[in-house]
């Protein structure tokens, strides 16, 4: 028999009573009951929260600060022993507020705003990055998927990964008479290493488990690619992205001074042959922070189709 008991808002404050249980023999037994109470921190006691704030702001913003503020004091004795004209801190920044003020301006195809020379660049890489993604990823796949293609194309790899990608340069010029095409085949060149090989290696170290399963089960070459191998080698796919895309953006850089045109390679170079030197320290801030956001980007995707055992 079940009963339920209800009490009063009185009797529900004060002090519950020891709840009787029965022993093996039947008989009652009075058990105390403690009633848990919320603990309250000492006088002396400091709040949790108080060193959380303080240790984030010692790991995560001091470090950076004192970083920035030590490149700023060497900068600023570097040019105040300088006997060449090298601008100071203070006078690159009130350059930079000149530039920044108009970044978007056309005065003629040699004479354009810091923004269009970055998006010239950044739509070169993107076109170059674009190519060699569609060729590397699937070759990645395939060298790393069959032993004879491996056992073909790595004599291959190894001899052209190490050569410089501006050595690729003079023969993009031959090739495709015009300085644009050539800048995108140097991009090409420098990008697909990384994803070739990248995407080979992370089919190789996929659990042989799989494999046998696959086997087992019949499946595909298309169904093995699309549910086995895929899920498993976009970590290591995504990171030779990543390692592509930074390589690509370095190399623009280079690539836009020896042929000319608009981009930020060349703005640097026209900015030379002008002896503006604070113009030059502005582009190599802006292009450190293009490829921090490039790569901060990239990461946070990789990040988030990567499985936690492969974060770690």
């Amino acid at each position: 028999m079940v009963s339920a008991v209800f009490h009063s808002p009185l009797e529900a404050s004060a002090p519950h009573a020891p709840t009787p249980v029965l022993t093996p023999k039947g008989s009652p037994t009075a058990v105390p009951m403690t009633v848990p109470r919320e603990r309250r921190p000492a006088a002396n006691e400091p709040v949790t929260g108080a060193p959380r704030t303080y240790n984030w702001l010692w790991r995560r913003v001091l470090p950076p600060v004192c970083g920035f503020a030590l490149l700023v004091l060497i900068w600023e004795l570097v040019a105040l022993n300088s006997t060449t004209g090298f601008p100071t801190p203070l006078a690159v920044w009130h350059q930079a507020t000149i530039v920044f003020s108009d970044p978007f301006y056309d005065k003629g195809p040699n004479d354009q705003g810091v923004g269009w020379n970055v998006l010239s660049s950044l739509k070169r890489v993107a076109l170059g990055f674009g190519l060699a993604a569609a060729v590397g990823i699937p070759a990645g796949f395939a060298i790393g998927r069959f032993d004879f293609l491996a056992r073909m194309f790595n004599p291959l790899i190894s001899l052209l990964r190490p050569v410089s990608p501006l050595a690729w340069l003079p023969i993009g010029l031959l090739v495709f008479k015009g300085a644009n095409p050539a800048a995108i085949w140097t991009i090409f060149i420098c990008s697909i290493w990384p994803m070739i090989i990248n995407t080979a290696v992370g089919v190789q170290r996929v659990p042989s488990d799989y494999m046998n399963v696959a086997r087992v089960l019949d499946l595909s070459e298309w169904k093995i690619i699309t549910r086995i191998l895929f899920p498993a080698v976009l970590p290591y796919m995504l990171t030779g992205v990543r390692l592509a895309v930074g390589t690509a953006w370095l190399v623009i850089v280079a690539a836009e001074m020896l042929t000319g045109g608009v981009g930020i390679g060349f703005w640097v170079w026209d900015e030379w042959n002008n002896l503006n030197v604070a113009n030059i320290i502005i582009a190599i801030f802006i292009i450190g922070i293009v490829g921090l956001a490039l790569e901060y980007a990239l990461i946070k995707i990789a990040t988030t189709f990567t499985f936690e055992e492969v974060k770690s």
